[in-house]
């Protein structure tokens, strides 16, 4: 396996920071930095930045709005703009749309409650280094646990989306049926997941590290990283 080093940056709120690098260390042999949400410097080697779940900040104001503004987030930002690989992960995704780097809002889920269970998720496209190793169509089951969980984006900006192949999953029943009914948290067009236009910011809901060993019984996450390791 090729080796990448990953940089998984911690805020005051990050509680999946240790499942990441456990995942990204232990069980795919990767070499891991942990990042401080005050740091103004990566590591002068560094091939991709996670930004793990949990609740940044306790999540005041709205999921991701002050984590937007950490002094990391510059950094994060101008190595998303030269090309490096970036992926949020639940409360990472929600700071992505925060910052730009992704378009669209994460709002609540539409029942307004906490939801926290095994999802099956159909990965639409493999055109994209974190999906590069899975079939399209593909069904996997990843656990989400989230409040604000409904991904909101403008007709505009889904039509894009499509157009553009960065709808990398969509939450779907066990046969892949993309319907509301397997819909858990009212996403516009049941989206569980996003690319940038530049195919290397990679954005989604569900927690692929929460599924990544064997002892779990479930290993459906690891497909992904692996997907990115594989293609570096």
């Amino acid at each position: 396996m090729n080796q990448m080093t990953f940089g998984v940056v911690v805020f005051p709120g990050s509680n999946c920071d240790h499942d990441m690098q456990y995942m990204l260390e232990h069980l795919l042999n990767q070499k891991v930095e942990m990042l401080w949400h005050k740091d103004t410097k990566l590591p002068k080697k560094c091939d991709a930045i996670v930004l793990p779940g949990g609740f940044s900040y306790g999540d005041y104001l709205r999921s991701g709005a002050l984590a937007r503004f950490s002094p990391i987030m510059s950094e994060v930002m101008n190595f998303a703009d030269k090309g490096g690989y970036v992926i949020g992960v639940c409360n990472g995704f929600q700071i992505l749309c925060e910052s730009g780097l992704l378009p669209g809002a994460l709002l609540h889920n539409n029942n307004r409650k906490f939801i926290c269970k095994n999802q099956y998720l159909s990965v639409v496209t493999n055109k994209s280094d974190f999906t590069s190793l899975c079939a399209n169509g593909q069904v996997i089951k990843v656990p989400i646990a989230h409040g604000e969980g409904h991904y909101y984006a403008d007709a505009a900006t889904l039509k894009q989306l499509n157009k553009e192949d960065r709808i990398l999953f969509r939450y779907c029943g066990p046969e892949g049926e993309i319907t509301d009914e397997f819909n858990p948290n009212g996403s516009e067009e049941n989206i569980a997941g996003i690319c940038n236009a530049k195919r290397n910011v990679f954005g989604m809901m569900p927690h692929p590290e929460r599924c990544a060993d064997a002892v779990l019984g479930n290993t459906d996450g690891r497909i992904l990283f692996e997907s990115l390791i594989a293609g570096k």
